[in-house]
Formats: C-alpha cells, structure tokens, sequence
C-alpha cells in the first residue's frame, strides 16, 4: 500500500467528538486537515497498529505518513487539547479549589522541584508546564489573555509573539489564580490591575517571574516576565555588538565620574547591556547602587533599589537617598522626567560614574531629548562621556533561509549592490516556523568628545551634529543592517523593522 509521506510539516489537530482521541493517540493515529481535506495521519514506526485501529473504526478517511518529528509535534497539540477537556470534566466546586491552593502554597514553600511533582493537581501541573516550555523556547514572557469564549497563551521568543496553546474558558480563570496564588496576589480581586513576582525551580534553574495581572473585557489577562539571575548576565562581548563598540565602551568605562546614556525603544535590551557594564566594572573596591523599575536582573555584587511609586519611592527619591550612601557607581533604570534628570547629572558632575537609560531612536537625539528636560547645554557636554543607541535584529535561521532578488528601486534608495544574494525567512522545526533564530545586538556609539562640545556651544542642533559625525566615520545603526543584509545574517523585512530607513 503507497501513502504520501510527509516531512517537516506543521500540521494543525482535527479534533472530532465522535472519535475517541484517547484511544486513537494510545494506538498511534492523529487527524488533520490537508489540503482542505480529512486525513488520518500515521507514523512508520506504529503504522500497522494505527492502521489495524483505524480499520476497525471505519471512518473512511485517506491516510497520509509523517516524519517522527511533525508527527510529535501534532500529537503534542492533540494531548494539549486533551489535557482541556479532561479539565472541564474536574469539579471546580470551591472546596476543592482552595484545597487545591493550599496544597500548592505548601508546594511553593518546600521550593521542591517543579518538574519532579508528577502527582500534582491537573492545574498546577499545566502552569509548571507552561513555565517549562517558556523555558525550553528560551522564552522571555508568557502572555495569558481570555477571550469571549476561549483563552490563549503565547510566548515572547525573539521579541516577537507566537501563539502557545488555546485554553478553554473555564480553565483560564483556574490558570489566572494558580497564578495569583504562587505570585501572593488577591485571587477575589479581579477588578484592579495587580503586580507581582515568584520564584520557580525547574532543573536544578531558579528563576525570578515578574506577573502583571490586568482586567480586560472578557476578564483577566496576564503577563509573565522571566527574569535572568546574576550568572545568566551575559558579558559586553557576547551581546554581539561590533567590536569597536565593545572597545569604545571598555574606554568610557574606565571614566571615574561622569555619565554614560544607552538608548532605544522599548525591548531593545537597554537593561540587559547596563547590567553588562555594571557586571565589567564590578570589583570589591567599587561601591556600585542602582535604582530600577522592575529590578530585571538579579544581581549578587551589586545594591539594587525597586521603585515603588505607592510609597513615594519615585527614580528621583531613590536617586537622592543613593547619593547619602557613598556611591562610586549608580545606575539609574531609566530618566523619565526633568527633575531625575537634574539630579543625574549633577551627580555625575560631582564625581559619580553614572549609567542611564533613555528613550530616543538613534544616539545624537538625547541631547535634544535631555535640553527638552530643561537641562543647561554646559551641564550636558561637561558631564556626558558617551551615548550607545541600540536595537536587536532577528537574526535568519541558517536552516531554512532562502536566497532572494531585492527590487532595483529598494537597492538604489538604500544604496546597495543590484547583483547580490540577499536572504529571505522562510520557516522549519529548527526555528518553530518563525524564520528567525536568535538575536543580534546592534549599536552606534556618540563619543562626546571636544569637537561636539565645540559644535554644542556654538549651538548646532542634533541632526547637524550627526550629520557632522557620519562625516567622521560614525557608524550608524543604518549602516550596521546594511552589513547584516549584505552578509545574509538577516531578511530585507526585519531590517526595515529595525530600522533601516533611519539613516
């Protein structure tokens, strides 16, 4: 008997009610949808038994053979599905729930294991699971968002979300309170925004969750932020900025006072690169506090400050009180107004070494962005060593990327070659179907050096002072993207994304 045989394929499970999906997974037969039309689909490794099962089942569907990979990833999403229908049938009296809860506070406390409990409810056992996979796809966030009649989970990989799994309504409002319940949030409220955070132990890793709970129209939705701990903070060199980034910054860094900005939007990795600096620079000797909103990473050498904004606690204050502590570095997480503003730079101008964040599109627009803040133009280029602006760029999966032709009108505009191979995503099991597989940093750093100074006084505006350090030899984010889609490291979309066009 000849089937076709499928390979690497994505397919999407067919769930019919008359059919007994336990039974059927059990003997080795999934469905699907192929080309509009109903297929059984089998594995050649227990293709007799699915076959001996689907004959006595009679359904009188064509039969299609699929690699062992596509064929477990199909019946991952059948057990998912599973999994809900086994949860409907759970009695959600309440009783059981806050036993339920007070069995998983109890296992929050011993800190045991997450991946060892496998005699844990249902719930808690999807939530861990959730975490896991998170983990596993090297996932910064989970978002989990209720919909009128279904819920949805996706994951943040790559700074772009993908959907995860659908869950049933009834079980979304479970999920959201196990969620609470470990995060030490109130599981009545569901009126208010909540914030919180957990820790989680999943082989042998300790993790930190940032959880932001919110209510939207068909109920709640949350956020969940995977938090890096200090051995997970990688260095300057591996966030792969150009090396004569790193270098620039090594230099700037061995300043004993002053200020170093990194700017970007948001999700840019600003946090990760501060903590890198601060990480480089870190020596006994040095008394490093930071001020941040979230604390994002968990540092063990240096004093971090969480904003709380309810108790007063503002950049501004947390700024000042660090000021009484003796401080040889301060990092502030970020400078959203003029009054944090004056105090960072006076600090720096006082001798600190001060590292900040702002958000501005490329490095020469913080100047203007910092006078717009009130701040007198001698203050800025008398305390200003140096600006990184960055962005991360997806970078094209090496297995499945395809070579492409860029039309003439889009190769002259961005000044590049005509007759070149440029890359396009395409999507495999290597990079879960997105294109993309990793991350570059990408940067151009400012040096505020005598002739900015000089241009500054003499008020030239920050369009002309780039205009000026292109002249230079600056190398512009631009720039940094044309060399990615000249070397096939990315796709001609992402580029444009990330910014391309910023000049």
């Amino acid at each position: 008997m000849q089937f076709p045989q499928l390979k690497d394929v994505n397919l999407e499970p067919l769930w019919e009610e008359e059919i007994n999906h336990k039974v059927a997974t059990r003997h080795g037969l999934l469905f699907s949808v192929i080309d509009g039309e109903k297929h059984a689909i089998v594995e050649r490794e227990s293709m007799a038994q699915a076959l001996n099962y689907l004959a006595k089942i009679d359904l009188g569907y064509p039969v299609a053979v699929v690699d062992e990979e596509s064929f477990e990833r199909l019946k991952n999403k059948f057990l998912e599905i599973q999994t809900g229908s086994d949860f409907e049938e759970m009695s959600t009296a309440t009783e059981e729930l806050i036993e339920v809860e007070s069995d998983l506070l109890e296992f929050i406390r011993n800190s045991q294991d997450l991946l060892s409990s496998e005699e844990s409810a249902p719930i808690i056992k999807l939530v861990n699971s959730l975490f896991f996979q998170a983990l596993q796809k090297e996932a910064s966030d989970i978002h989990i968002e209720s919909g009128e009649r279904k819920g949805e989970v996706r994951l943040r990989i790559d700074g772009a979300l993908k959907k995860h799994l659908d869950l049933d309504k009834m079980i979304i409002g479970l999920v959201i309170n196990r969620i609470k319940v470990i995060s030490n949030l109130d599981i009545a409220e569901k009126r208010l925004p909540q914030d919180g955070r957990t820790q989680i132990s999943i082989s042998g890793k300790t993790l930190d969750v940032r959880v932001s709970i919110l209510p939207t129209y068909h109920g709640e939705r949350v956020v969940m932020r995977i938090l890096a701990q200090s051995e997970h903070i990688p260095t300057l060199e591996s966030l792969g900025f150009h090396e004569d980034i790193t270098k620039t910054l090594h230099r700037l860094l061995t300043h004993a006072h002053g200020m170093i900005l990194v700017t970007g939007p948001t999700g840019s990795g600003k946090s990760t690169t501060l903590h890198a600096c601060l990480q480089h620079i870190a020596t006994p000797d040095k008394n490093i506090i930071t001020v941040e909103d979230p604390v994002e990473y968990n540092a063990e050498n240096i004093s971090q400050i969480q904003v709380n904004e309810k108790v007063g606690l503002t950049f501004s204050a947390g700024l000042r009180s660090i000021l009484r502590q003796d401080p040889d570095i301060i990092m502030v997480g970020e400078i959203r107004d003029s009054e944090t503003a004056d105090i960072a730079l006076r600090s720096a101008l006082t001798g600190h070494l001060l590292l900040s964040t702002l958000h501005t599109n490329d490095a020469t627009s913080s100047l203007s962005r910092l006078m717009d803040m009130g701040i007198e133009n001698f203050l800025i280029s008398s305390t200003l060593l140096g600006v990184l602006a960055q962005r991360l760029a997806r970078k094209l999966c090496v297995h499945c990327k395809e070579e492409t032709v860029l039309a003439p009108s889009i190769t002259e505009e961005l000044g590049l070659p005509q007759e070149h191979s440029y890359f396009a995503a395409v999507g495999c099991k290597e990079c879960d179907f997105t294109g993309y597989k990793g991350r570059q940093a990408i940067g151009e750093v400012f040096v505020i050096d005598d002739d900015v100074k000089m241009m500054m006084k003499d008020g030239f505006n920050d369009h002309q002072i780039r205009e000026e350090m292109k002249k230079k030899g600056m190398t512009t984010i631009s720039d940094k993207l044309k060399q990615m889609l000249l070397s096939g490291e990315t796709s001609y979309e992402e580029a444009i994304r990330v910014g391309l066009m910023d000049g």
